[in-house]
């Protein structure tokens, strides 16, 4: 079996999908316009996609499963900085004095998901 795309409920699966696109550099798939029930993000193989399916109830309470995404370009900090400039805010913030930890966030939409430290970071 392979795993083929993380499905996230949305209220516009398109705009959704633009904040994802951006925060990850992966493409919105070719046809997938405003208005579309579904959109996907294209990940890089062998990484799931992210699809986003049109849902009429908006999202009332925590998720039960979220994404933890490392850094590969920045550090966890300047991660969140860039992420906040694109709409997301942040949920709870689990940084230690030390440089450890994980920053929690949300998007547009309120969504869960973590940014940790890059594993520069983790080397040092």
């Amino acid at each position: 079996m392979i795993l083929r795309h993380i499905t996230i409920d949305a209220a516009d699966p398109y705009e959704l999908a633009q904040f994802w696109s951006t925060v990850t550099g992966w493409p919105v798939a070719d046809g997938d316009v405003p208005g579309d029930d579904e959109v996907l993000v294209v990940a890089p193989s062998p990484v799931p996609g992210l699809l986003f399916i049109a849902v009429p109830e908006g999202k009332s309470v925590k998720n039960r499963v979220h994404l933890d995404w490392g850094p590969t370009e920045r550090s966890r900090d300047e991660e969140v900085e860039r992420i906040l400039s694109l709409g997301g805010t942040i949920y709870e913030d689990h940084r230690l004095p030390d440089g450890r930890g994980w920053v929690t966030m949300k998007d547009p939409e309120g969504n869960e998901f973590c940014v940790e430290r890059s594993e520069a970071e983790r080397a040092g």
